[in-house]
């Protein structure tokens, strides 16, 4: 089959979208597929405001509308609701061609933590925008629950996975800081909510792994706590698997990838019992979920890095492609 996937989302950021997406084109190309992916590579772009490392496609209209075209795909995905989701969502209702998408990105609630939008309106433009797909796919029944209440009409389950090869449990003396370590890995912007970790009483070391935004600011107010930029790869999986615990403040992820990362390193996650943290932490086996997040961190510690590892054993990225494309539909009727 022949499947194009529209994304606003692609490298070089390092995000959770991307590396569902990346994790999924490999899957599906092993499998026999031929995969195009539409991304802000293909167009001249502009940095997103107050957030330069996000790309936004100038007028990518056109551009796609040919590529479409010319590669003629089986089936069509739209993963991310920015231009290139727009321009993609656009030409398949004139042509008449279904597609899929998909809601990665609570993106209500992240607009409102930047300005005084009503979720009432956001969440009219999300449902609009998804509506018109055959499906639309989630990560989690939480988040299926909470769109369905909102009044989303074509919801279905799309499940993450992890590379518990490179996420592995690993040698703690990479780290030769004050324990216990509690991590933060991720963007380190405002909707992560990051004040809630750097401001949690801890009594040994802080280590922000990320960049974005926000960076400057909290390094000024934090000098106890060590931040270390972005890391990939190895050395990422290194600094992950040498911490203590995880701790995870977001309260608008749809899923969080780097919880399933951090058990696969046998680490446990602290998290607020939110959207996301609830579908994948087991509270009192994998991590600790508590509104008072230096309680949840410090009753985290205590879990077990085996229990952690075997939950993120059952996250496959194979099986998770196998649902993604069970959801997929022919994009031109026969």
């Amino acid at each position: 089959m022949k499947i194009l996937i529209a994304t606003d989302a692609w490298l070089p950021q390092t995000n959770g979208v991307v590396n569902t997406l990346r994790h999924t084109v490999a899957a599906l190309e092993r499998t026999g597929h031929t995969v195009s992916v539409l991304t802000p590579e293909r167009f001249r772009t502009v940095a997103c405001p107050s957030y330069p490392e996000i790309r936004l496609s100038l007028f990518p209209g056109l551009a796609v509308r040919r590529h479409i075209r010319e590669f003629a795909p089986d089936a069509i995905h739209i993963a991310t609701e920015g231009p290139i989701g727009h321009a993609t969502r656009r030409h398949c209702i004139a042509q008449g061609l279904r597609f899929t998408t998909s809601y990665h990105t609570q993106f209500p609630e992240y607009l409102r933590s930047r300005a005084p939008v009503p979720l009432s309106l956001s969440y009219a433009a999300m449902r609009r925008f998804h509506r018109a797909g055959s499906h639309c796919m989630v990560s989690t029944p939480t988040m299926q629950a909470r769109l369905e209440s909102r009044g989303f009409d074509n919801i279905v389950r799309w499940q993450r996975g992890v590379d518990t090869a490179l996420f592995r449990p690993r040698d703690k003396g990479f780290l030769q800081l004050p324990r216990p370590i509690a991590i933060y890995v991720g963007r380190v912007s405002v909707e992560k909510n990051l004040d809630a970790f750097l401001r949690m009483a801890w009594r040994g070391t802080k280590l922000v792994v990320g960049d974005g935004p926000e960076r400057q600011r909290l390094q000024a107010h934090n000098p106890d706590v060590v931040f270390s930029g972005y890391r990939y790869g190895e050395d990422l999986a290194a600094h992950l698997a040498a911490a203590d615990v995880m701790v995870f403040p977001s309260l608008t992820d749809t899923f969080g990838l780097v919880n399933l990362e951090a058990m696969a390193c046998g680490v446990p996650v602290a998290a607020f019992p939110v959207a996301g943290p609830v579908d994948v932490i087991d509270d009192g086996v994998t991590g600790a979920l508590e509104w008072d997040l230096a309680t949840a961190a410090r009753r985290a510690l205590r879990m077990s890095p085996a229990a952690c590892r075997d939950r993120a054993l059952r996250a496959d990225w194979n099986a998770s492609t196998r649902e993604f494309e069970s959801h997929l539909v022919i994009c031109r009727a026969t």
